[in-house]
């Protein structure tokens, strides 16, 4: 260990600082279930585009290409799902959000158990579910903030809701 290491881990202890986390690692107190949202969004248009593959009989190296890409980006959107929804449940919800809000835990679970399934599947049902989900989330967090929201169509091709706030 350098002179300097063991000089600042002297000072960390004697000073005693507190470690902060954050879904950033700084605590910058900016959460919203906005980007949990889209990727839900993502999902579901990702399994409309396989259903539109599959049905037009596609064979092709390009069509092979095409599925294989849209799973992916399916699977790496239903993952973002739950890092998100990890990240509001570990870094954002307090107990007394849960306490006023007794189905939260419930509505988390259910949340990440519809990730891992809209991944299993090119169900566009498990897809929408998983979106359904996700907004429940969205109207729990801002219910934490006492805000009300509404449901608006989203400007994508999924044609389905958004849950945003009402500010």
């Amino acid at each position: 260990m350098s002179k300097l290491h063991k000089i600042l881990d002297v000072l960390d202890k004697a000073i005693k600082i507190e470690t902060a986390y954050g879904h950033c690692d700084i605590p910058c107190g900016i959460y919203d279930p906005y980007a949990a949202q889209v990727a839900a969004h993502t999902v579901i248009r990702m399994d409309m585009l396989i259903a539109d593959l599959v049905k037009s009989g596609g064979q092709t190296a390009d069509d092979r290409n095409k599925m294989t890409r849209y799973i992916m980006i399916k699977e790496q959107h239903a993952e973002i799902v739950k890092h998100e929804i990890r990240v509001l449940w570990g870094d954002y919800f307090k107990p007394e959000h849960a306490k006023a809000n007794p189905q939260l835990h419930t509505i988390v679970w259910d949340t990440l158990k519809a990730a891992s399934k809209a991944k299993q599947s090119t169900n566009i049902a498990d897809a929408e579910a998983l979106l359904a989900d996700v907004h429940k989330m969205a109207e729990a967090f801002w219910s934490t903030k006492n805000i009300a929201t509404s449901k608006v169509k989203a400007p994508y091709p999924t044609e389905r809701e958004m849950v945003l706030p009402k500010l």
